[in-house]
C-alpha cells in the first residue's frame, strides 16, 4: 500500500461532488465568510510558473498565504530541469519537501504527472497546453455568484477552442440543464477528444455542449457570453493570416441586442480591439474583473480540497487521482 494524494490535473480528476463542493467553497470565500480560516497552517506550497501569469500566480500565492500556508516560488529558470535533470527526479525530490505544488507549464500533461513524484505530491494544474482546470472552476464560481445557480444556464463561448474553452466545456457539462455553445474559428476548435468527453457528460445530465465554426444563427438570450484573447500563452498560430480567420469572432455590443441581460466573461488578459471591443469589456455587462478576483477565492477552495484529500492505496492506472 502506498500513500497517494489528490491531484487536479484536469476537471476530469474531480467527481461531481468534488466539483460542486469546490465551487460552493469558492463562493463561500468570496462572500468573506471564510476570513480567518487557516486549513493550510503548517503547509509549504510550491508555486512553479514556467510561463507568464498575473491572475493565476497571484491567486494561488495570495490564497495559500490567506489559508495559513507558506510559499516557495519558482520561475522558469530556477529548477535543475534546465540543466538536464528529469522532470520525474525533480518531482520525487519536491514530494519530500513540499505539501502541494501549483504548476503552470503550458506543456503536455505528462510533465505535470512527472512533477507529482509518482503521485505522492499533490499537483494543481495552473495551465497546461490541453486544459486550464482552475480557470474552469473560477468561471463556475463566478456564474454561481452572479446567478445564484449554475443549473440551467446558457453560455455562448466565442473565440479559439483553447485550454480555457476545454476546461469550461468539461466543467459546465457537470450541471443539469446547462447549454454551452462554442463558436470557434475554422481550424481552431476545441480538441475533439475533449469535446466528445464534455458532450457525453452533458448528455447524461440533460445538458448540451456543441461547437460550430461560424457566427450565423447565434443562440437566443444566453445568460453569459465568454471570450479569451486570441493569442494564448505559450502557443503560436500555424496560419500567417490567422487574424483574418479570427476577425468574424470578435465580441461586440451587437451580441447584446438579443440578450440585453447577458453578462460578459473574459479570463484576461484582454486585448481591446481584437477578441473584444472596449465597449464590451469596460461596459455594464462585463464582470470580467470580478471573475479575475474570484480566481483567488476558487484557488483557496482548490487548495483546501487538496489539503483534505490524502488517501491510501495503490495508485490507479492512467490519470493520477
Amino acid at each position: 500500500m502506498t500513500t497517494r494524494t489528490r491531484q487536479l490535473l484536469s476537471i476530469d480528476d474531480l467527481t461531481d461532488e468534488d466539483l460542486h463542493s469546490i465551487v460552493a467553497r469558492g463562493a463561500h470565500f468570496a462572500s468573506g465568510a471564510g476570513r480567518g480560516e487557516q486549513p493550510l497552517e503548517g503547509w509549504i506550497a510550491g508555486i512553479y510558473f514556467k510561463k507568464t501569469s498575473t491572475r493565476t500566480r497571484s491567486a494561488f500565492s495570495a490564497g495559500a498565504l490567506r489559508l495559513g500556508a507558506r510559499i516557495l516560488t519558482y520561475g522558469p529558470g530556477d529548477l535543475q530541469v534546465n540543466t538536464g535533470e528529469s522532470v520525474e527526479d525533480t518531482g520525487r525530490v519536491m514530494a519530500r519537501m513540499l505539501d502541494v505544488l501549483v504548476a503552470r507549464t503550458a506543456g503536455p500533461d505528462e510533465e505535470l504527472h512527472g512533477l507529482s513524484g509518482d503521485g505522492r505530491l499533490p499537483v494543481v494544474n495552473a495551465m497546461s497546453a490541453a486544459e486550464h482546470p482552475t480557470q474552469g472552476l473560477t468561471d463556475l464560481t463566478t456564474l454561481h455568484l452572479r446567478f445564484g445557480r449554475i443549473e440551467g444556464l446558457s453560455v455562448l463561448y466565442v473565440g479559439e477552442g483553447n485550454n480555457t474553452a476545454s476546461a469550461l466545456a468539461l466543467a459546465l457539462a457537470r450541471y443539469p440543464g446547462t447549454t454551452l455553445e462554442l463558436r470557434t474559428p475554422p481550424g481552431y476548435g476545441v480538441d475533439p477528444a475533449i469535446l466528445a468527453r464534455a458532450a457525453a457528460r452533458a448528455a447524461r445530465n440533460g445538458s448540451t455542449v456543441t461547437e460550430r465554426h461560424d457566427m450565423d444563427g447565434l443562440p437566443e438570450r444566453p445568460d453569459a457570453v465568454y471570450t479569451t484573447r486570441w493569442q494564448t500563452t505559450g502557443t503560436t498560430k500555424p496560419d500567417a493570416n490567422w487574424r483574418e480567420i479570427f476577425a468574424p469572432f470578435q465580441v461586440t455590443a451587437r451580441l447584446w441586442e438579443a440578450a440585453p441581460k447577458a453578462v460578459f466573461l473574459h479570463d484576461l488578459p484582454a486585448h481591446r480591439g481584437e477578441e473584444v471591443t472596449a465597449e464590451v469589456l469596460d461596459g455594464p455587462a462585463s464582470i470580467a474583473f470580478d471573475q479575475a478576483e474570484n480566481k483567488m477565492h476558487s484557488a483557496m477552495a482548490v487548495l483546501e480540497w487538496i489539503r483534505h484529500g490524502a488517501v491510501s492505496g495503490p495508485a490507479p492506472e492512467g490519470r493520477l487521482s
